[in-house]
């Protein structure tokens, strides 16, 4: 492969620290083939007249700079390079349209894609690279573990894996959100809130944050709701239309970590009076399923009595 290109060093080498930069064909073979020895890199086709590319490359950008040196990006316009794209093109890869990404290691081409991604799709496709190449970050292997932990019942172990991720990098919304929920399985709803208001600006509508957020609402209410568990139960035994004592009941139990028994009480309300508290009970369910994840199993078995009793 290295026939194919000029071999004439670039200013900017693989040893440099700078991991954004704009390349051409007199230095790809510097700041591509030779670098992508060292680390992966990725090289975006882009155009001036390019509409989507004003979006991809700006979006590339951000997820490089996440991985903090461990991905090269090497931009070049195709314009310019003439010459370059021909020569890829003969390689056989896909350069009749911009934008387009190739990602290189160790001189090979690794993968590739064409068109403007969301940056959801760029961060998967830039970890997947990471994978491929041995280099993923160890920032993904502690998050893994910390979930582990978590769901072993070890909230304070999987605590300190979820911050020593945060401490690598603060573009993990997964990291912040299960900090959150470690600290609620401590018990630390102080700390947890505190947590929450160092998430990132950028990173607060996340699904991961928004669920970790609905979570400790939720610890919240059901801390208060626990503590007059025993006169709920009464209620609803001398009155089983008590729709606002099942209410807090269900929240009540979702506190104690019974998701299913907190799924049954608003489902309940929902089968007796769907127009409850202006539906309510629906609401109050759907922040549950926020709370818990949409994979959890106490979710998908309540959605499904849910659209039963909705659609029936």
């Amino acid at each position: 492969m290295s026939t194919l290109f000029n071999e004439t060093p670039g200013a900017q080498t693989a040893g440099t620290v700078d991991f954004i930069i704009e390349g051409d064909q007199a230095n790809f073979m510097a700041d591509v083939i030779d670098a992508s020895q060292e680390r992966p890199v990725l090289v975006d086709f882009w155009a001036t007249w390019c509409g989507p590319c004003k979006t991809l490359t700006p979006a590339l950008e951000r997820v490089i700079r996440a991985q903090n040196g461990r991905v090269r990006l090497v931009k070049i316009d195709v314009d310019k390079n003439q010459a370059l794209v021909t020569q890829l093109s003969r390689m056989g890869l896909p350069m009749q349209s911009v934008p387009t990404v190739v990602a290189f290691w160790h001189g090979q081409i690794a993968d590739t894609f064409s068109g403007a991604l969301p940056e959801s799709e760029l961060k998967r496709f830039v970890e997947a690279l990471l994978k491929l190449s041995g280099t993923a970050a160890p920032g993904e292997e502690l998050i893994a573990e910390a979930k582990a932990l978590l769901e072993q019942g070890q909230a304070e172990a999987a605590a300190q894996y979820f911050g020593a991720a945060l401490q690598e990098t603060q573009e993990k919304p997964d990291a912040w959100g299960g900090l959150v929920r470690a600290l609620l399985a401590m018990g630390d709803e102080h700390q947890a809130h505190e947590v929450l208001a160092k998430v990132p600006e950028r990173l607060a509508e996340h699904a991961e944050i928004a669920g970790a957020r609905a979570a400790l609402s939720l610890a919240q209410e059901g801390r208060k709701a626990q503590a007059a568990m025993q006169g709920l139960e009464a209620r609803l035994a001398a009155n089983a239309d008590d729709h606002e004592a099942r209410y807090e009941l269900a929240t009540a139990l979702n506190a104690t970590g019974a998701r299913a028994e907190a799924a049954a009480a608003l489902l309940e309300i929902v089968r007796r009076d769907r127009a409850w508290n202006a539906d309510g009970a629906r609401l109050q369910l759907l922040k549950f399923f926020e709370a818990w994840g949409m994979d959890d199993p106490a979710t998908m078995a309540a959605r499904r009595k849910l659209s039963a009793l909705l659609f029936a």
